[in-house]
């Protein structure tokens, strides 16, 4: 059976890890470099770094603390923000990314996942997605959760796995630092049209949320979080031994 993976993130603003509520109201956290590193000491399965405000602010993702992040942990490392072609595709990879996650910059060119998908493989090209509902349907939000795109969320995704991405992260910026619990309807509404592995993002609070979205989609293939593992509200550790002892495999 394949085990469910955690995955803290890292949401990466002027070199520092960053956190809000609702994509709103961003607060210092830690260096990305000592909190990578902890999080690979202590029982991450992977890490997603992303470099928040690249696409707003129309620049390059900064690579001399990626190539730090990527130099002191042990464990996959998925790269996001500012990629909007295949050069930046190849610079990040180069830094040390295992994988490459793109947003905005598919949104301008949906091409480009294709185009990476044949030159790195599926595998290393993730799409990642801010969605939220408008007047009850998912819609795609664009630079960091800030512009309506108006695109359909579950047409964009399946379109995106139909082009080469190889695997989704959902982020629902309405559950997004709420810690709430996950969006499972949204979730679903992903998981029921690709076949791809779907990380959740967004909405926990606790333990029990993962154990619920484990549980009510076994679908789904990782849990995502940042401001609770970031705090130490949850320790890794602590999660994956309640997980399996709710019977959902993972990686101890």
């Amino acid at each position: 059976m394949i085990t469910k993976r955690i995955i803290p993130c890292l949401d990466v603003k002027d070199g520092r890890v960053v956190k809000g509520v609702n994509f709103q109201g961003l607060h210092d956290v830690s260096s990305p470099v000592s909190l990578g590193k902890y999080y690979s000491d202590n029982g991450a399965d992977e890490l997603v770094f992303y470099d928040i405000t690249a696409s707003s602010e129309k620049r390059a993702l900064f690579t001399d603390i990626l190539k730090e992040v990527a130099s002191t942990i042990f464990i996959p490392l998925t790269v996001g923000g500012g990629i909007n072609t295949l050069d930046d595709f190849d610079r990040v990879l180069k830094c040390g990314a295992d994988k490459v996650s793109v947003n905005s910059g598919a949104i301008k060119n949906p091409d480009l996942i294709y185009q990476a998908a044949k030159r790195y493989g599926d595998q290393c090209v993730v799409l990642s997605v801010d969605a939220k509902r408008v007047d009850g349907v998912f819609r795609v939000f664009a630079k960091g959760g800030r512009e309506n795109t108006g695109m359909d969320a579950i047409e964009w995704i399946k379109r995106g796995v139909d082009n080469g991405a190889g695997e989704i992260v959902l982020n629902s910026i309405d559950t997004d630092g709420v810690k709430g619990g996950f969006d499972l309807e949204m979730l679903k509404a992903v998981c029921d049209v690709v076949s791809v592995p779907v990380i959740a993002s967004g909405g926990a609070g606790n333990i029990e949320h993962f154990v619920k979205l484990f549980k009510t989609l076994p679908k789904v293939d990782a849990g995502l979080a940042a401001s609770i593992f970031h705090f130490g509200e949850v320790k890794i550790k602590d999660l994956k031994q309640n997980l399996q002892e709710n019977g959902i495999p993972v990686r101890l």
